[in-house]
């Protein structure tokens, strides 16, 4: 018997401010908003799209953690979330042509990792990239 699919995982990331945080991610990452509410004048939870990969935001009133502010003394993982990407290079450019600032920029890291990093608008590390290949 086969295992039902499971087709995406969807962070959800407490920010200071949605209408920012959602256009960050159009604006500069090339999501698209497919949620923001519950009505115009009260904007506090928003959803962003981008193929499968989907990223929930909501306002609650309290500053936001990105996993690389915590010290825990035991090592740290840094990245909020990882996006699995066939082509980091490819994505690398479109997001230099939108002036996206890298956080470290793309490269091959001691994981085996081909990728790069961004830190969106409130400070979340998100990883764009993909296990190495032979000459990545």
């Amino acid at each position: 018997m086969s295992k039902p699919a499971i087709n995406c995982i969807a962070p959800c990331f407490i920010v200071k401010d949605v209408p920012a945080a959602l256009a960050f991610y159009r604006d500069f990452l090339g999501f698209e908003i497919t949620y923001q509410g519950p009505s115009e004048d009260d904007i506090f939870f928003g959803i962003v799209e981008r193929g499968a990969a989907m990223i929930m935001m909501k306002a609650v009133g309290v500053e936001p953690v990105p996993n690389h502010t915590r010290d825990v003394k035991q090592g740290i993982m840094r990245w909020d979330a990882y996006m699995y990407v066939p082509d980091p290079d490819a994505l690398a450019a479109e997001f230099a042509s939108r002036n996206v600032d890298f956080f470290l920029p793309l490269g091959n890291n001691d994981d085996n990792l081909r990728g790069f990093e961004v830190k969106d608008a409130d400070g979340y590390l998100l990883y764009f990239g993909r296990p190495n290949t032979a000459n990545g």
